[in-house]
């Protein structure tokens, strides 16, 4: 008659060390692999298969304990439900929990430090990721930084923004564009769901004031960052439109500046472009430096008699549709996707528009270079807000800016790395 093991009888098999398999009762088993060495087995019967379950080593479980992970699994058996696979299930479960756990404690601190990483190699000019971590260590670690991204929520946005967003509204307008932007990523690496309580359209934008610089419609912008891919992309293609895209980049103007533009307005030699104030939004002559590269691309414009523009159109004596730059990038972002590329489009998804090529040449200013914020304001011909200003707008201004936008053509162009700095 077959008797259970014992601890005594464990040990004799066990100091013998012969390989075997010892069975102990209803199906469970002592595995010998050497000399006192050993591990619990239960053997099962389930839809006419035998199948063998490993309940641990000798040296960890003990006989009263593997006796009662047999009779669990047993009970399982005979209700018809594998026990190795609902202990593997019960282990992912296990795991999903404690990983989801990990997840809801994911400080911003950390996923911010993260996100600057996996963004770094990217960043050519290595002041960006600098700024980064100076603006975030000022304005949001202090409120936000031992939280777990999970838990941020509007009110905590709100405390960080509102302190700053009039008195330093462009630095309030990047701190929020920052926490955005690692929010969406902590999202996608699933550390939090919901809506991005740091989003500005059809969010914050109805809690705080539009600052008075700031566009009145959202227009999609590329990241400047990818300005130079864009800019190899659309010089790839010989049409019109495309060269359009690219001097309107290059200028930083606005699509009608550039389509109404006329060869009476540029003189080559002296680098400058004068475009009368009744074409201003601002109703102020503006008055445009031109890179190297802005006057390399408009010598190969042609020029057609009768028809004054730089982009003359199909009717007589009219440029280009004022679609056609919109439709030109359109299609590039089509070609792109259809390519499994990116396409071209904002950190949102949407697809970029020629005017948001001025808030990419505002950010390369502001994150990549050290020209005034008064260089840039001109540079886009934006309204000079106070007296001391425009009298300061008089001096070397203008010199400031050609610097800015050679500088700027450089960048876009490849010819530099975009760590750019305005020179004294």
């Amino acid at each position: 008659m077959h008797k259970p093991l014992t601890v005594k009888s464990i040990g004799m098999h066990v100091k013998a060390g012969t390989p075997r398999m010892v069975l102990d009762a209803r199906g469970l088993y002592l595995k010998v692999t050497g000399p006192d060495k050993g591990r619990w087995v239960y053997r099962f019967k389930l839809n006419g298969t035998t199948r063998d379950m490993g309940l641990g080593s000798l040296e960890d479980v003990t006989l009263a304990e593997a006796r009662v992970k047999a009779d669990d699994a047993r009970k399982l058996a005979k209700a018809g439900i594998d026990p190795v696979e609902e202990r593997t299930a019960a282990i992912a479960t296990k795991t999903a929990a404690q990983a989801q756990a990990q997840a809801n404690r994911r400080l911003f601190i950390d996923e911010a430090q993260h996100y600057i990483e996996s963004k770094r190699p990217g960043w050519k000019n290595a002041k960006h990721a600098q700024q980064w971590e100076n603006t975030l260590k000022t304005y949001a670690y202090p409120i936000i930084g031992q939280k777990p991204v999970a838990d941020i929520s509007t009110d905590d946005v709100m405390r960080i923004l509102t302190p700053i967003w009039n008195s330093k509204a462009e630095t309030a307008s990047r701190v929020r564009s920052r926490i955005e932007l690692i929010l969406n990523a902590a999202k996608a690496r699933k550390f939090r769901t919901g809506e991005n309580p740091a989003q500005w359209r059809g969010h914050l934008d109805s809690l705080l004031a539009k600052h008075k610089s700031s566009e009145v419609e959202h227009q999609p912008a590329l990241p400047w960052e990818q300005l130079p891919a864009f800019m190899r992309a659309v010089t790839a293609e010989p049409d019109l439109s495309a060269k359009a895209v690219r001097l309107t980049i290059l200028t930083a103007l606005r699509t009608s500046e550039v389509l109404q533009g006329t060869w009476s307005e540029v003189n080559l030699e002296a680098k400058m472009w004068i475009i009368p104030a009744k074409r201003m939004k601002q109703t102020r002559h503006h008055r445009v430096p031109l890179s190297q590269a802005a006057i390399d691309l408009l010598s190969e414009l042609p020029k057609i008699d009768g028809n004054p523009f730089l982009f003359p159109g199909a009717k007589e004596e009219r440029p280009i549709s004022n679609m056609a730059m919109l439709m030109k990038i359109r299609r590039l972002d089509e070609r792109s996707r259809a390519n499994n590329g990116p396409g071209w489009r904002d950190e949102h998804g949407e697809v970029i528009t020629m005017h948001g090529f001025r808030s990419s040449f505002s950010d390369w200013a502001a994150e990549a270079t050290h020209f005034p914020t008064i260089v840039t304001e001109q540079a886009l011909a934006h309204k000079v807000p106070n007296a001391t200003e425009a009298a300061y707008r008089r001096g070397d201004l203008l010199k400031k800016r050609e610097e800015m936008m050679q500088a700027w053509a450089d960048y876009i162009t490849g010819t530099d790395d975009g760590n750019t700095e305005a020179k004294n």
